[in-house]
């Protein structure tokens, strides 16, 4: 990493910190704060989660896992970490409604604008260059859940919130319907106060979990998580999962719908996060019917784009599955019945042997 132009003193420091915390504001960030790269505390939960295999087929959270735990290792030089959170809720009510609607498909809300990953580092390199423009040459490199980086560790650690019993990160002015992203820099600002947890005796979370996918309060089995089987999962989608997913075919929110702390849930500003292609509304029959040239077109730019048309079939099979009985389905799941992929057609089959 390169070193700064001047040095700057500690006050100096101090003045630049609030400054790119107001300059965080106008890029359209809800919040910046500053941590070290201390995350001893950290390091041994995650071995624990790995030793259990708790990550399922995602090898990836194993092969850097010390990568993840020393963030000076993954961008030699590091000092600091710039946490910065970006509101993405369109909607402030917080109830189960679409998920009894059990011909419509249920896109996690995160899942249904534009991809945030571009949005979000386009936005930190905008303020790695502002800072730049006042300290001259410094060291960074910006990250959205791009690396092996554990963000809910650092934002935790750097005051955005506390992590939950459901492991997302909570803020109690704003809930936890929002994204985050980090700048890795060698600017030895300021470091903020570390979260405190205020989840209290309340399990709300653990309870609503459709797979009864916690192990524990902040221990999550990634094996029973919908979001890990509708995106992260290549195979079959055990059949002990597929009643309990309802309709949920691409992520599940259900420990976020079900938080308290979501009331206080702050509206997003940003275009880019507004539903696209109807998926806040569609119904399964005709997401199910998408031609694989229509799934890429209208998934361009969209984090959907992860589970692949395959992935998505067979998600949309099992919704259908789940879905009240009527013609149109039974019609629909027989036109995939000799579909070429054996993962799409053993879930048509199990879809078309619940409406027998």
């Amino acid at each position: 990493m390169s070193t700064t132009d001047q040095q700057l003193d500690s006050q100096q420091l101090a003045a630049l910190a609030e400054r790119i915390k107001l300059w965080g504001q106008e890029l359209g960030f809800q919040q910046l704060a500053i941590t070290d790269v201390d995350l001893s505390e950290y390091s041994p939960l995650l071995q624990r989660w790995l030793a259990s295999d708790y990550h399922g087929d995602m090898s990836y959270m194993a092969e850097h896992a010390s990568l993840r735990a020393h963030p000076e290792q993954l961008h030699p030089g590091t000092q600091r970490v710039i946490c910065a959170r970006m509101d993405y809720a369109k909607q402030s009510d917080n109830n189960f409604d679409d998920l009894d609607k059990s011909e419509q498909a249920y896109v996690s809300r995160y899942a249904r604008g534009r991809d945030y990953h571009k949005l979000i580092r386009k936005r930190l390199q905008q303020l790695a260059t502002r800072i730049e423009k006042e300290v001259g040459n410094f060291g960074y490199r910006a990250f959205v859940d791009s690396a092996p980086v554990l963000e809910r560790a650092l934002a935790e650690k750097s005051g955005l919130g506390w992590i939950g019993k459901n492991t997302m990160l909570i803020n109690k002015r704003a809930g936890s319907w929002f994204f985050l992203g980090e700048l890795y820099t060698d600017l030895p600002l300021p470091t903020d106060t570390p979260g405190e947890a205020h989840c209290g005796t309340c399990r709300a979370c653990l309870d609503v979990c459709p797979t009864d996918a916690f192990v524990d309060a902040n221990l999550l089995d990634a094996r029973r998580c919908i979001s890990y089987l509708t995106i992260e999962l290549r195979g079959s989608i055990p059949e002990e999962f597929r009643k309990p997913m309802g309709n949920r075919v691409f992520g599940c929110d259900d420990c976020q719908l079900v938080c308290p702390w979501n009331k206080f849930t702050g509206l997003s500003a940003e275009p880019d996060f507004s539903p696209r292609h109807g998926l806040d509304n569609t119904g399964l029959v005709a997401l199910f019917m998408w031609s694989e040239q229509e799934f890429k077109t209208n998934t361009e730019g969209s984090a959907i784009r992860r589970t692949g048309y395959e992935g998505w079939l067979r998600n949309l099979a099992v919704g259908l599955g789940n879905a009240e009985s009527s013609k149109e389905v039974i019609i629909a799941l027989e036109s995939r019945r000799n579909h070429e992929s054996p993962l799409v057609r053993e879930h048509v089959e199990w879809a078309l042997a619940q409406h027998q």
